[in-house]
């Protein structure tokens, strides 16, 4: 019988090149799991939750490093660290909404390993799922977090289909509102894919997060120069300063002409199986001012269409009121 108070064995490659590592992506497929900072590995693998084949480490890997100007904009090697991020004076400057969002990612430890791929791609926290019960999203037949006796406090109030698990990554919706794409390879060679393509749904598949497919990496991530030093809100709600995820969490990105609001992008976190785009309150929003009026006006579009369960009915005026707090200034 296995001992499970130590480790489970598994392989481990540290590949220093890109194309080594993309190789034995392709050969171990689904079997591999890609390491990043590994925050949210070991604990999937010590609760015996997950049990790859092999484990291979992205973090010798310069490829996947670094903040980059490029002619469109920036772009960040996956396996850039958080803090990096945050600490980054070009970001800081232009693409301010990204290191707002790294910044309140867990705990200062855990910003200092973590890298910004793995944020991306981290897997759900739903309680139900993390214990290894055969749900849905783990292969199986029911969601045991949709139902009169469920406890779905921080579960989705919007876009569920069978599984209601929220996706729980803080850079994500930031980079949804600034518009950046994923740049996915594989020995192949690469496929781009806007954020709003790269997270997926359970209705579009049940046991994944993201559009990688076995074999692939994600090796950077691409920011517009569209958005660069454009008007920014971001804020989180969480029940700790550290360490929680949100609650509900609002990223909002902001085109002005003059005082009034030309185009935008509203992304909500915390509220559905992907990174929530408020297209509603973006159309409603344009041509109006940063205002108390305006404020009033379209907040109440934020919660349009929710289905809040037993206990998340409270997100929905969490969504207004962060709605409302950005359309303040």
């Amino acid at each position: 019988m296995a001992s499970f108070d130590v480790m489970p064995e598994v392989q481990l490659f540290q590949p220093a090149e890109l194309d080594d590592a993309l190789k034995l992506a392709d050969e171990l497929g689904s079997d591999g799991w890609l390491l990043g900072g590994g925050q949210d590995t070991y604990g999937w693998l010590k609760d015996r939750a997950k049990q790859p084949r092999a484990m291979i480490d992205l973090n010798g890997i310069e490829a996947l490093q670094g903040i980059r100007k490029t002619d469109d904009g920036m772009e960040i090697g996956a396996a850039t660290i958080l803090r990096d991020i945050i600490r980054n004076e070009d970001i800081n400057r232009d693409y301010s909404l990204l290191s707002q969002a790294a910044s309140r990612v867990a705990s200062p430890q855990i910003r200092n390993v973590g890298t910004l791929g793995g944020n991306l791609s981290q897997d759900t926290r739903c309680w139900y799922y993390r214990r290894g019960l055969d749900c849905y999203r783990a292969g199986g037949n029911i969601c045991y977090a949709d139902g009169p006796q469920s406890m779905n406090r921080e579960h989705a109030v919007i876009g569920a289909s069978r599984c209601v698990a929220v996706s729980p990554s803080d850079t994500a919706t930031a980079l949804l509102a600034l518009d950046a794409t994923m740049v996915a390879e594989n020995t192949e060679g690469q496929r781009v894919l806007a954020a709003e393509d790269f997270f997926v749904g359970p209705n579009t598949h049940i046991t994944q997060m993201t559009a990688l497919k076995p074999g692939e990496i994600l090796s950077a991530i691409r920011i517009p120069k569209k958005w660069a030093s454009q008007r920014f809100y971001w804020e989180k709600v969480a029940d700790r300063d550290v360490w929680d995820f949100a609650l509900v969490s609002i990223a909002v990105s902001m085109a002005m002409d003059g005082n009034k609001i030309a185009d935008s992008r509203f992304v909500c976190g915390g509220v559905a199986c992907t990174p929530h785009r408020l297209t509603n309150v973006e159309q409603a929003v344009r041509g109006r001012t940063l205002s108390n009026e305006s404020a009033d006006a379209v907040a109440p579009l934020a919660s349009e269409g929710c289905k809040p369960l037993n206990y998340n009915h409270f997100k929905l005026p969490l969504m207004e009121n962060l709605v409302r707090r950005a359309m303040r200034g």
